[in-house]
């Protein structure tokens, strides 16, 4: 099959990767890409945000299928745009990647669909939690226990323009959970745990995420398949019912509580770093789980087996997520790689031949093994090697892993 990836992230180069790995692949391309994925696929300078050129390239390319990374291009219609002419799609419509761009919508659908979440406050009083109500790449979100904290909050989410959500706040540890859909059916992969703050000790501001682990010890896959069960595949049905089945990647952020699981968010995409710590665990055909998905045909796919442990660790700019990087000169990633370890992609160009930043989170370093502490040891030890002005990442990703953490999903239900 020849294949389009829609995107130019970390994500994006982990699962251009992995298609990349599929027997059944003809042609690999991607839009716009980056220097990491240029190594696996043809890019395309076409940005993810222009659905019109989007559609003129992958007719031009002829491509079998189409593979959307951001919620951006999502949740403003480029899978419908591509889905009118003809081109198979793993990723929402626009009606269905509300879930995504709207928390209301995402309450709205979850108490529907009996999915147990928080509940929304009327007034902004401590403690609770405060989110954009519309997209924020990760950085939306503010957890406030004092008057202060939500006094800040509230002039941040004011600049960022927008409805504001104000919701209980909970206790517990977070799980990321993804499942593959094709409108009606749910596939979950391996849980995943990451690091949103920007500081270690989980200190300083929301980011779109500074590390993950994956799997999470004590949410197996029986697990997987049983919060699958409780969460998605109610809102799947929900999203169906009003018209706007979901076909692509669901994604539920979860707090495991005393009371059960609750569903903290919903995203419409594969995250981010949390893919770069599964896919490289998965033995899977991932065009063809993909592909599957997206013609509504996952009635006799299972969830694909998982092997080992994985750690990534984002490193990102000085100052990220207050501002970016630009032109700064990396080195030290074929180091690493040799190591073993994987090096994904986020916020790098060339400049010539010199591999510079471009962005707040700059590359992904996952190690792999037979344990998390194996691939802890790797990811570190590797992006230890990885240079550039300002480089900094949190040192305590997966350091003290859920070890032996159990919940009910139907507890206090």
């Amino acid at each position: 099959m020849r294949v389009l990836v829609v995107g130019s992230g970390g994500r994006e180069h982990a699962i251009a990767w992995k298609l990349a790995q599929s027997p059944s692949l003809t042609a690999l391309h991607a839009a716009p890409g980056n220097p990491g994925i240029a190594a696996v696929a043809e890019c395309h300078p076409v940005r993810a945000e222009d659905p019109e050129s989007m559609l003129g390239l992958a007719r031009s390319l002829e491509v079998d299928l189409v593979v959307v990374g951001p919620e951006v291009p999502l949740v403003l219609g480029l899978a419908d745009a591509l889905r009118r002419f003809g081109f198979l799609v793993f990723g929402p419509s626009a009606a269905a990647a509300r879930i995504e761009g709207s928390k209301a919508f995402a309450k709205d659908v979850m108490d529907a669909a009996g999915v147990p979440c928080p509940a929304r406050l009327a007034l902004a009083r401590p403690p609770c939690v405060v989110k954009a109500d519309g997209l924020a790449a990760g950085k939306g979100v503010f957890v406030c226990r004092t008057q202060a904290e939500v006094d800040e909050a509230l002039r941040a989410l004011r600049a960022l323009g927008g409805d504001v959500v104000v919701e209980e706040l909970l206790d517990g540890p977070e799980v990321s959970l993804f499942a593959v859909c094709d409108g009606s059916r749910a596939v979950p992969l391996v849980s995943a745990q990451d690091f949103k703050r920007a500081y270690d000790g989980d200190e300083g501001p929301n980011t779109g995420g500074m590390g993950a682990y994956a799997p999470v010890p004590g949410v197996g896959p029986g697990d997987c398949a049983s919060l699958v069960s409780a969460v998605h595949e109610p809102v799947l049905a929900e999203l169906a019912r009003r018209g706007s089945p979901f076909v692509g990647l669901l994604y539920a952020g979860l707090m495991l509580t005393a009371d059960g699981p609750r569903v903290l968010e919903f995203n419409c995409r594969f995250g981010d770093p949390e893919t770069q710590a599964i896919l490289p665990l998965l033995d899977v055909d991932l065009v063809q789980l993909l592909a599957a998905a997206g013609r509504g045909d996952l009635g006799q796919v299972g969830a694909p087996p998982a092997h080992g442990s994985a750690v990534t660790v984002v490193l990102a700019g000085e100052h990220y997520p207050a501002q970016g990087d630009r032109g700064s000169g990396i080195t030290g990633v074929a180091d690493a790689e040799a190591l073993g370890a994987l090096v994904f992609h986020a916020g790098t160009a060339l400049h010539g031949e010199r591999l510079v930043t471009n962005g707040g989170r700059v590359l992904a370093v996952t190690g792999t093994g037979p344990t998390i502490g194996d691939a802890r040891s790797l990811a570190y030890a590797a992006a230890e090697r990885i240079e550039f002005p300002g480089v900094r990442y949190r040192t305590d990703v997966a350091a003290a892993p859920a070890a032996g953490l159990t919940f009910s999903v139907v507890a206090g239900e």
